[in-house]
């Protein structure tokens, strides 16, 4: 099964959009967990166990593994997924971008080494620092688009032809890129009328949607401006507002993540 065919069962199956971001933040961990030896894994465990029939996706962020040298914890992470969820999306988050030769061994490091269905990609180094990714012909490549963050507009609106950067990163992955059907983009939750025009420009393509919970992003919006014609076509991600969901009284940290979870798939349900 590929990756975007992987993505369409879950998103039905769960009737879900949700992408749970996996961002481990040792500081924010309950107590009895962060003094454990493997408090990353046993985190992390609880949340997916606690979210995995209300998400379409887990999208855990490396930077958070590989700062604390919990790489080994990661891989466990991926494959507990795999083997427990196995009917789940791996996105591995790390917005790799490099030459051809450095971005074969990013691949493998992705799809061999983490067992991801798709990873987060940079285009700013072009076609063939992305290429080595196409040849995984099953798993999916999620390019940077329209970012969430601010400073995103200092090149990704610079114009190119009469259009701003973005969008033609947009078109150039649709048009040109997508040759095996296994593309997705990544737009912010926070710039809905940029999902709106990227929605116009790659059709049904998967969009990755970060920005809503912590970051900000309408729920509402998001969903709008980013929906295919069958009210698929995106994973919203949240992270931090399911992760350190604060728990009312008598609930764990994972029923306190499972809350917020499925209060955020029902609140994008109710829009699509």
């Amino acid at each position: 099964m590929t990756f975007i065919e992987k993505l369409s069962a879950a998103w039905a199956t769960n009737n879900s959009l949700l992408c749970v971001g996996l961002d481990p933040d040792v500081s924010r961990f309950p107590a009895e967990i962060a003094q454990q030896p493997d408090a990353i894994f046993a985190f992390c465990k609880s949340i997916i166990d606690a979210t995995a029939d209300l998400a379409c996706s887990f999208k855990p962020q490396i930077a958070y593994f590989a700062a604390l040298r919990a790489e080994d914890q990661l891989e466990a992470i991926c494959t507990y997924i795999k083997t427990t969820y196995p009917n789940i999306p791996i996105v591995l988050d790390s917005k790799r971008g490099d030459i051809g030769a450095t971005a074969e061994q990013y691949a493998r490091e992705a799809y061999e080494r983490y067992q991801a269905d798709a990873v987060t990609i940079s285009p700013y180094m072009g076609s063939d620092s992305v290429a080595p990714y196409m040849e995984w012909k099953d798993r999916g490549a999620i390019v940077l688009c329209r970012t969430s963050n601010v400073g995103g507009s200092d090149l990704q609106f610079l114009d190119v032809g009469g259009k701003p950067l973005y969008q033609h990163v947009a078109k150039l992955v649709a048009e040109k890129w997508n040759t095996n059907g296994q593309c997705a983009l990544v737009v912010g939750a926070t710039f809905p009328n940029e999902i709106a025009q990227v929605r116009q420009i790659v059709g049904d393509m998967p969009l990755l949607i970060p920005g809503i919970g912590a970051q900000g992003g309408d729920i509402a919006s998001t969903v709008q401006a980013g929906r295919t014609a069958a009210g698929t076509g995106m994973m919203i991600n949240s992270s931090r507002a399911i992760l350190y969901a604060q728990p009312a009284a008598g609930e764990t940290h994972a029923q306190a993540a499972r809350r917020v979870a499925e209060e955020t798939r029902n609140a994008i349900n109710a829009c699509r």
